[in-house]
């Protein structure tokens, strides 16, 4: 790095305490600026993560730097509350994501102490879940209790967005063409009637009637949500566990919820609670969408009031050519089928482009999708209108 010689004052010590803060302050940083007070600890909690010996600095030099966290759950500890009192939430996040993958730390998250220090988010949690079955029952009770705050602040989230977005969808989904009297919708019979206008008689000539339906007679729709519990789809197992549990508590739906390696597990009776869900599922096996598949079609009774939602990277490990028969044979049949590559807030993922264009060949579109998107995704599926795929490009 140049400075500029004769630079001085507030404004030019700002300039060389930000850089030296960006450069880590190794010898070639070339500020010639130390650090004191808040600034020294901040730059040492940075410098434990991305300074450690062997590693890339946040220069991108290699073993530049000598501190580190070394392999106790202490100093670990103490870590965590630095980087907590410095650094905003989300920051602190991601930090806890780089120290888990870099530092190789999934092991000391087996301790109660660890997990009562980290932020907890999505990745945390299904860094726990993949971790499940090594957990020590010690561990166990504090790590659903860090699984259940996360749980419950997605339901805040996303919870009552779901809930009315679905609803309108249902009512709209129920009307019906020739209704009685009583259930006649009169401004939607109005409007879709308005080119039936006498301007004469100064009234409209109702030749066709919209009704509301009856949600409360029947299950109108049925939904199955098909969930690849592979290990680079840990953050959509957890959100489509929380919204498997919003869908469940519509009356109006009848949800299933499936997820899948090489086996097939239903997880439909436990969607009263999507802790037990997540906790039910064993994040990091192969894959075999087409078995899943034939388990959700055989418990598909109403195939026209039915939307499946496979939610996968589409990695096959079983039979392709079987698994896209299938998908094809649940469409001819009147099912709604939607494939969504992710469901997370992560950016574009990793999936099979082959797969992928498969399927939108059939018909059947296959995308990334955000947590805030789902719900539209839901009522157009529900509403059986072109779904809302985001743009990619």
């Amino acid at each position: 790095m140049t400075t500029t010689t004769g630079s001085t004052g507030p404004a030019a010590a700002e300039r060389l305490r930000r850089w030296r803060m960006v450069l880590g302050g190794d010898s070639a940083d070339g500020t010639g600026c130390s650090l004191t007070g808040q600034d020294a600890a901040m730059d040492g909690a940075l410098a434990a993560l991305y300074g450690t010996d062997g590693g890339p600095s946040r220069t991108g030099r290699t073993g530049d730097r000598s501190a580190g966290l070394g392999a106790s759950a202490p100093s670990v500890a103490r870590w965590l509350g630095d980087v907590r009192t410095y650094f905003p939430s989300s920051v602190v996040q991601v930090m806890q994501r780089d120290a888990i993958e870099r530092l190789g730390l999934s092991a000391l998250l087996l301790e109660p102490e660890m997990l009562e220090a980290v932020e907890a988010d999505v990745h945390l949690v299904g860094t726990l879940l993949s971790l499940n079955k090594a957990m020590p029952e010690t561990t166990k009770e504090t790590a659903r209790a860090v699984v259940r705050k996360v749980v419950e602040d997605l339901e805040k989230r996303l919870a009552t967005r779901t809930r009315a977005t679905l609803t309108g969808a249902l009512d709209r989904s129920a009307r019906i063409n020739r209704p009685r009297h009583r259930d006649i919708d009169w401004d939607r019979t109005i409007r879709a009637n308005l080119k039936n206008y006498l301007p004469e008689q100064g009234t409209i000539v109702p030749e066709r009637l919209i009704g509301y339906g009856r949600a409360s007679q029947s299950v109108k729709k049925e939904v199955v949500l098909c969930i690849d519990q592979s290990g680079s789809m840990a953050a959509s197992v957890v959100y489509a566990s929380v919204f498997g549990a919003v869908l469940a508590s519509m009356r109006a739906i009848d949800t299933r919820l499936v997820v899948f390696d090489t086996a097939v597990v239903d997880l439909t009776d436990q969607l009263d609670d999507p802790v037990d869900v997540l906790f039910g599922t064993q994040l990091g096996g192969g894959t075999d969408i087409n078995r899943a598949l034939a388990h959700c079609q055989s418990r598909i009774t109403r195939p026209a009031e039915t939307a499946v939602v496979l939610i996968s990277d589409l990695y096959e490990g079983g039979i392709r050519n079987e698994m896209l028969k299938r998908v094809a044979a649940m469409k001819a049949s009147g099912v709604q089928f939607v494939t969504l590559l992710a469901l997370s807030d992560e950016g574009a993922p990793a999936y099979d482009r082959e797969h992928a264009a498969a399927l939108a060949a059939l018909g059947a579109p296959a995308f990334a999708c955000t947590p805030d998107l789902f719900p539209e995704v839901m009522a157009a599926a529900i509403e059986k209108r072109p779904i809302p795929v985001p743009d990619t490009a």
